[in-house]
């Protein structure tokens, strides 16, 4: 028998929340941006917090909504995540955070939620605060808002390579779409164009007050192998830091070498270890 149960947080615990998030920065950044952006109330954010701990004592929180994410969860935490989430239909299309805690949760919740379509237990968590040395590619920019549409194609390759399925399966690709438009209006899309077709992309997907983490890098298959990356990179990377956020982040499948070395490159250096179950 569980001695703390897991209860569903509210706006009255915001503040513990943020507390809670800032000893994790990089990967609680999802979380975070959310919290900051809406709150804790269920109806407004998208999605549930629910928390392992008591009202003085917040131990560890879990995100429920299109993602499932545990953040500082231990391993009581994770327990009592599980023992309520098995009760639940899952609605979420992955879990994703530090390995230790995705892991976890999955060995207790694949006989309820199984079975997945992939697991990626080694994701590399990478970060840096260092302007990068290398020399930053000039022709990489933000995207403009009369260029969606150009960059729209090389955003829905980058998904269906990096995620193993399309983003127009569920609904023409209006939400992705949607989504993608927002980062470009927001200035946090960047590309690089050769004779009007996107041969670079990438996108600070999350933005907290700690970090700007970097999602959807992407080369165009015909420029791969001729060395833009790294450049492009340094570009992106540059800006962040001194327009967006203090820091910069991401995380990469621990397989993807070339991406690794381009990272290692721009001054990223490892912060933890994430984990990734996609449905």
């Amino acid at each position: 028998m569980l001695t703390v149960p897991v209860r569903q947080l509210g706006e009255s615990e915001r503040g513990a929340v943020e507390r809670l998030l800032d000893l994790d920065p990089f990967a609680g950044a999802q979380v975070a941006e959310r919290v900051a952006a809406r709150g804790l109330a269920w109806w407004r954010a998208e999605g549930r917090i629910l928390g392992y701990g008591g009202r003085r004592n917040l131990e560890s929180i879990c995100w429920l909504g299109g993602n499932l994410t545990p953040v500082l969860a231990t391993e009581p935490a994770i327990a009592a995540f599980a023992e309520q989430l098995v009760t639940e239909e899952r609605i979420c299309s992955s879990i994703v955070g530090r390995a230790d805690a995705v892991l976890g949760l999955w060995d207790r919740l694949s006989a309820y939620w199984g079975p997945a379509r992939d697991v990626r237990p080694n994701q590399p968590l990478l970060a840096t605060d260092a302007l990068p040395t290398v020399a930053a590619d000039p022709e990489v920019r933000r995207v403009r808002s009369g260029e969606v549409d150009r960059l729209f194609p090389a955003a829905v390759a980058m998904y269906t390579e990096e995620v193993g399925v399309s983003p127009l399966a569920e609904d023409g690709g209006r939400g992705y779409r949607r989504r993608v438009a927002d980062l470009v209006r927001a200035g946090r899309a960047y590309a690089r164009f050769d004779d009007g077709k996107v041969i670079f992309k990438a996108e600070l997907a999350v933005v907290t007050r700690r970090t700007a983490q970097v999602q959807g890098v992407w080369v165009a298959p015909e420029w791969r192998g001729r060395g833009i990356a790294t450049a492009a990179m340094a570009a992106v990377v540059r800006d962040a830091l001194v327009r967006v956020a203090p820091t910069v982040s991401l995380y990469v499948n621990d397989f993807n070498l070339p991406a690794r070395r381009v990272y290692e490159r721009c001054g990223f250096r490892p912060v933890g270890t994430l984990a990734t179950v996609l449905f």
